[in-house]
């Protein structure tokens, strides 16, 4: 279907394609297997510019929305969502500074965030913390000229391959969720350190560690915003990175889409290609119109989120409830197509199912998302 983009957004999506097709393609399976970081397609991403697709012009970005990053990262989750979740990751571990920062914190990173030089990791999930975020135990005291934090972080993404990280810890226990606020961390800051990095099912090629602050010391001047508005920023910065996953679930889906049919053409049986076989044509059109939907649905949230900052909580889980869940069940639906094939390493649609499992459960499980349209639609209706 045609979108109508603009000259600059078909250059990002065929930027994005580009990169997919010739640098993460060709070493997926490896990144997979060795469970490796992908360090050098970082820096051709940055080299092409995409990094800044989220940052103001103002410093030294495209100035790109919402709408720009989905782009981006469907056509790179078409290669390969371990490495899509880094850039992702990056864009959302710095969406508070652009959110609720000072102009001398965004002075101070987002030059170097949209040059691709650093990178960023959210900091906010922890062992008790979970879906219910209001549950962190993370703690910052202030002492003197310099915040004390304590506490550790869990699942982090980017977690010891990024430079900067935006940590929510209270500052005032009592208060609960307001009494939560939001620090940016440096790597090398003293009393911060990173955990094992984790063993995961999918996106391998994606850092997962745990963030350990014990007696971490920083500067005053990286609190981000005011002392307690933390858990505010978190949700105007979730709600602005969902769809983001959920055009992680658009890319999966279209490239498994696109080796089912490929598979479907060329494997003969009973004397004839099996998409010639009716059962399959149904599977493989069900599958292109839950990926066409969910498509559909995510780029309409992100342009609704781009005109309407203000207003966006349901749509944004809309979009990433509906467009990971048809990941997770097209992949299903792919490998069954290929049949036995589609279960041996050597074809990717089985890393493509394996990767789609995390969709349904990082930035929020689906159930959550269930939760807040549902809540929304209380306050529609009330």
């Amino acid at each position: 279907m045609d979108y109508f983009l603009t000259e600059e957004q078909e250059m990002i999506v065929e930027t994005a394609r580009e990169i997919a097709r010739d640098k993460i393609i060709p070493v997926r399976a490896e990144l997979d297997e060795k469970n490796e970081f992908a360090a050098s397609i970082m820096e051709d991403i940055a080299r092409a510019d995409l990094f800044g697709i989220f940052v103001p012009e103002e410093y030294g970005g495209l100035g790109g929305g919402c709408f720009e990053i989905v782009l981006a990262l469907e056509e790179l989750a078409k290669g390969c969502v371990g490495v899509a979740t880094t850039f992702a990751a990056s864009a959302l571990g710095i969406f508070p500074v652009l959110i609720a920062g000072s102009e001398e914190q965004k002075q101070k990173y987002l030059p170097d965030i949209a040059a691709g030089k650093r990178w960023a990791a959210f900091g906010l999930t922890e062992a008790n913390a979970g879906s219910d975020a209001s549950g962190i135990r993370t703690t910052a005291v202030l002492d003197g000229d310099e915040w004390v934090l304590n506490g550790t972080k869990q699942w982090i993404t980017n977690g010891g391959e990024a430079q900067i990280y935006t940590i929510v810890a209270l500052t005032d226990p009592s208060k609960g969720a307001r009494g939560a606020s939001i620090f940016v961390v440096e790597d090398g800051d003293p009393g911060f350190s990173y955990g094992k990095k984790e063993d995961k099912m999918g996106i391998r090629s994606s850092a997962t560690r745990e963030l350990i602050m014990q007696d971490c010391r920083i500067p005053s001047d990286r609190l981000v915003g005011r002392k307690g508005t933390g858990f505010i920023t978190v949700m105007k910065t979730l709600d602005v990175s969902r769809p983001g996953i959920a055009s992680l679930g658009v890319g999966l889906g279209q490239a498994a889409l696109d080796e089912a049919v490929t598979y479907a053409k060329q494997r003969v049986q009973f004397g004839k290609p099996i998409i010639g076989f009716q059962a399959i044509q149904h599977m493989l059109a069900d599958m292109a119109t839950q990926v066409e939907a969910a498509r559909a649905l995510v780029y309409a949230a992100a342009r609704h989120i781009d005109a309407h900052p203000k207003n966006m909580s349901k749509v944004s889980s809309m979009c990433k409830v509906f467009a990971t869940d048809m990941a997770m069940k097209v992949t299903v639906d792919a490998v069954q197509v290929l049949g036995g094939y589609g279960y041996m390493k050597e074809y990717p649609v089985e890393k493509m199912m394996r990767d789609a499992k995390i969709l349904q459960i990082y930035e929020g499980t689906n159930q959550i998302q269930r939760n807040v349209i549902g809540q929304e639609l209380n306050k529609e209706y009330a």
